[in-house]
């Protein structure tokens, strides 16, 4: 099998950014991952060329800038989405209430406490 032009790479490199770009609009992660070996790879081959400065370098710059600054905003959504997730169980195993002289105090919620009823 032949060996790629470098204007092949970048072109190849190219569409595997704007499907990059397309999983992480969706927030599709399982196929950001099945991209990476092969981002990986075209990079890899780029890195073997003399590259000097070009309109489709800045063309790919820009793309990759683009999903890194899309990567960067999933991840801290991910990270709010966690920080919520234990604020809620903190809040659902805790009952937090403040003093008379504005202290903080939490007593623990029993998980299985039952309702007994009497007649």
């Amino acid at each position: 099998m032949p060996s790629k032009s470098e204007s092949d790479v970048i072109t190849s490199l190219e569409e595997v950014l704007d499907l990059e770009r397309n999983a992480l609009v969706q927030g599709d992660l399982d196929r950001l991952g099945q991209m990476m070996p092969e981002k990986e790879k075209l990079i890899g081959a780029l890195n073997q060329f003399r590259v000097r400065e070009s309109d489709e370098l800045v063309r790919l710059q820009r793309k990759v800038e683009r999903n890194q600054a899309l990567l960067n905003s999933a991840a801290d959504g991910i990270r709010a989405v966690a920080d919520r997730m234990a604020e809620l169980r903190r809040v659902r195993n805790e009952l937090s209430t403040y003093s008379a002289d504005g202290q903080r105090k939490g007593f623990a919620v029993r998980s299985n406490a039952t309702l007994e009823k009497r007649a």
